[in-house]
């Protein structure tokens, strides 16, 4: 018999009774019945119960174990009998008599509980992650996220991509976040940057000659955490294909992440054609280009309703500036002064005058609107908004009125709170969707200046022709992203592969020819010696797998994350280093004065 174990301890059937086994693994816990010793040991693959009783040798071995103790059990299989079988375990119609046990590693008191899953403080959990991960919870994610990494390299090997590994260390890149650092030993005074992502090398993989290329990639980012990005490091289904269009990476890559929903959803539907909308038709409707689509609350522009009105705050700003909106959010089943005082509540919470409503009541066998603004713009304008957004008795609408830029944020986020508030959003779904024609170039107000509104790699709609004759900020660009459920989970786009194009395209945001050849050198000269029309896009895995396991943070789906200061607790990082190391990299370290 095998040292340690001759099955583990999830593979025990009623077919096993009468064997004897050896089973080793982690004492999850300890019952007393009777003088009657249960034991649920516990590996990786599951639990298994252990029994041993007073007649047992092992007896008194097992009076002394403890939770997580690693312990080896010698036993013969028997059958449970019917009013003891344990349906939740796939080993719950048995038990092992033990006949003998060793104890293989003896723990100390636990800092935190192993059974049960208690909450507990996190930065307790992320000091012992290693008994973090043993509990049931975490351990199943992190099992459930090597599957679906796995599933998308089957997947994308199915589709005719090849995997191919691109350098860590490299040049720092200006691609949107802070590089993090490497000091070079043999280059005194100089650094290597981790990749914020292996961006201009897919591309020049494309200019290599290669076709289809895929990477599970590791990137690096010195930015603030927050709920849906861990600090420091994260990774991304990585792709680059050459010789397509827009099209052919949306036709491609569709099926790829549909096919990983489906198989991870646990039955929850998953949408089958994901819509493609136009950036700026995603913000007028849902005020985010990240919508989630399970909530059914679709905004609508009434500014003609309010013009000329009674209801002079909005009639007057629409007299005032031609670029004065207003915009509605339709609320089904919302139609009560409660709920729209509790809306108006929230509004003035998040910083805003209020929340304008109306909402709508049955009297005497009509349809009548209520609420001040309704009285302010008299019936016919009240029934015409209705009437547009296909309202009636019990629902309401609530109205944001300004420059649409300006408030398209806060509407959005009023038209979540509504779907929330109202239970309108159905969370046993996934809906998924391509937003594509993103605007190029943005107006940057803290710097006054022009500049890329997503990645400045990306080729402009209508080429060199729009960039030399249109407004800057008309020009779109070949460049989408994929988001489920409120999340974005996926950027690509088409590649600008033409180096007077490119050279153009950063020189409106200031960067001249001379800069784009230093700062993207390998890129622009790998241009000059032939490069077909590529593009791709990367999608997040560690935000899929957090919608897929229902998880509200990334540090539930990862293995060892750092905490919300970037800190990682359990093996002490970032730390300072030695003198000899510093003397070593030719660095020293100048002491942070803090203001007073």
């Amino acid at each position: 018999m095998h040292r340690y174990r001759s099955h583990n301890c999830a593979a025990l059937r009623k077919s096993d009774v009468g064997n004897t086994v050896r089973l080793s693994g982690w004492v999850h816990r300890v019952r007393d019945h009777g003088g009657v010793l249960f034991i649920d040991l516990r590996d990786h693959y599951g639990v298994t119960q252990v029994v041993a009783d007073p007649d047992s040798a092992a007896f008194s071995l097992a009076e002394t174990v403890r939770g997580e103790w690693v312990i080896r059990i010698d036993g013969e299989v028997k059958a449970r009998s019917d009013d003891t079988v344990n349906a939740n375990l796939p080993t719950g119609e048995v038990e092992v008599y033990a006949r003998e046990i060793e104890v293989l590693s003896a723990a100390k008191e636990l800092p935190l509980p192993v059974f049960g899953e208690p909450e507990y403080p996190e930065d307790v959990r992320l000091k012992y992650r290693f008994l973090d991960l043993r509990r049931e919870t975490l351990h199943r994610n992190i099992v459930r996220r090597t599957e679906i990494i796995a599933a998308m390299r089957e997947l994308m090997n199915g589709v005719g991509f090849t995997e191919y590994s691109t350098p860590i260390l490299t040049a720092s890149s200006p691609e949107g976040a802070r590089d993090f650092l490497v000091p070079s030993r043999i280059h005194p005074g100089n650094f290597y940057a981790l990749p914020q992502a292996p961006q201009q090398y897919k591309q020049l993989i494309m200019a290599s000659g290669f076709d289809r290329y895929f990477q599970i990639a590791p990137c690096f980012r010195d930015e603030d955490p927050r709920a849906d990005r861990l600090p420091g490091e994260f990774y991304q289904l990585d792709l680059e294909m050459s010789f397509v269009e827009q099209e052919d990476i949306l036709t491609a890559m569709e099926p790829v992440i549909r096919s990983v929903f489906e198989k991870f959803a646990d039955g929850k539907p998953v949408t089958q054609e994901f819509p493609r909308i136009p950036y700026a038709e995603a913000i007028r409707k849902y005020g985010s280009d990240k919508p989630d689509l399970r909530n059914p609350i679709e905004m609508q522009a009434v500014t003609e309703h309010f013009a000329g009105s009674g209801f002079k705050v909005f009639a007057n700003m629409i007299a005032n500036d031609a670029k004065v909106e207003v915009w509605a959010i339709p609320a089904k089943t919302g139609g009560s002064r409660a709920f729209c005082d509790r809306m108006n509540s929230w509004a003035q919470g998040e910083g805003q005058p209020g929340l304008g409503y109306i909402f709508w009541r049955e009297e005497e066998g009509a349809v009548a609107g209520a609420g001040p603004l309704a009285k302010n713009i008299g019936p016919e304008r009240t029934d015409a908004i209705r009437g547009q957004l296909g309202l009636e008795a019990g629902d309401a609408c609530f109205f944001v009125a300004g420059v649409p830029e300006k408030f398209v944020g806060f509407a959005g986020d009023a038209r979540t709170r509504v779907g929330e508030e109202l239970e309108l959003i159905d969370k046993e779904r996934f809906d998924l969707c391509w937003i594509v024609d993103f605007p190029f170039y943005e107006w940057n107000d803290e710097e006054n200046r022009l500049d890329f509104s997503h990645n400045p790699f990306s080729m402009p709609q209508g080429g060199l022709e729009a960039l030399e004759s249109q407004d800057p900020k008309s020009i779109l660009a070949y460049q989408y992203d994929i988001v489920c459920n409120g999340f974005e989970i996926g950027s690509g786009g088409i590649r600008n592969h033409v180096p007077e194009l490119m050279v153009k395209a950063f020189g409106l945001v200031g960067f001249d020819a001379a800069v784009v050849e230093e700062q993207f050198g390998g890129l622009y000269r790998a241009f000059q010696y032939g490069v077909p029309p590529h593009g791709g896009m990367a999608a997040g895995i560690d935000r899929i797998v957090m919608l897929l396991l229902g998880a509200k943070n990334l540090r539930e789906v990862t293995m060892f994350p750092m905490n919300q200061q970037a800190q990682d607790l359990l093996m002490g990082a970032p730390g300072e280093a030695d003198a000899a190391q510093l003397r070593e990299l030719n660095l020293r370290v100048i002491p942070v004065v803090k203001d007073d």
